[in-house]
């Protein structure tokens, strides 16, 4: 099964309070390498950035005003996922944000074109229970430079996470990792529509996000 890994940015914190994606890229790997075949765009929000938001990822609504929308790249970024595993750190956030916009345009949510969601933040904490799991620590932890993570960006997290996720699995003959019986609900298969209402963030998620946002805003060692 292809591997891809996937990071997105937004205006803000909720999709249904309307924000929207304005960074999408996700990135294959192959027999444990990072590939050259990937995907990056940037996208045409058509409304304002978050404040906090902006302070994290540093991209401006005057530079995405000439980007496409999402409906424009849907099918481009639909074919190049198909059929994959999708791993991505703390997955329900960017399915919540990348189900939003495949409705908006009446196509089917995420989970119906690929094969299955692994969350790598629960892989991590499964790891390294009771530490830091966010990606800086992660690279850390595993010897991955991230010297040019100045602001987070899409792409660059992506590429981080695949190396951080090779780390996180070395010395395994599969590179995928089995998880307990009671862990099938993050580590999403083909499963029936309404179970993936699971993925969308909750108010916990955002809360966290919000927090997260506050330690950057104060250049706390996140």
């Amino acid at each position: 099964m292809r591997q891809v890994f996937l990071d997105t940015e937004t205006t803000g914190l909720d999709p249904k309070q309307g924000h929207r994606i304005i960074e999408i890229a996700a990135v294959e790997i192959n027999n444990r390498q990072l590939s050259e075949n990937q995907f990056h765009v940037y996208l045409n929000p058509e409304r304002e950035i978050d404040g906090a938001a902006q302070e994290v990822h540093g991209i401006t609504l005057e530079f995405l005003k000439d980007k496409n929308l999402f409906k424009d790249i849907a099918d481009e970024f639909l074919n190049f996922i198909q059929g994959s595993e999708l791993i991505i750190h703390n997955a329900p956030f960017d399915i919540g944000f990348l189900n939003m916009e495949l409705g908006r345009i009446g196509l089917a949510k995420i989970e119906e074109h690929i094969e299955k969601v692994t969350d790598s933040l629960v892989m991590a904490r499964e790891l390294r229970p009771g530490q830091r799991n966010n990606l800086d620590a992660l690279c850390r932890a595993f010897k991955v430079d991230n010297s040019k993570r100045s602001q987070h960006g899409a792409l660059l997290d992506a590429q981080l996470l695949g190396e951080v996720y090779l780390g996180m699995t070395r010395g395994q003959e599969d590179i995928a990792i089995n998880f307990p019986q009671d862990e099938k609900d993050v580590i999403l298969g083909a499963v029936d529509h309404d179970k993936m209402k699971i993925v969308h963030a909750n108010d916990e998620e955002i809360l966290s996000h919000e927090a997260y946002l506050e330690k950057i805003q104060t250049k706390s060692s996140w």
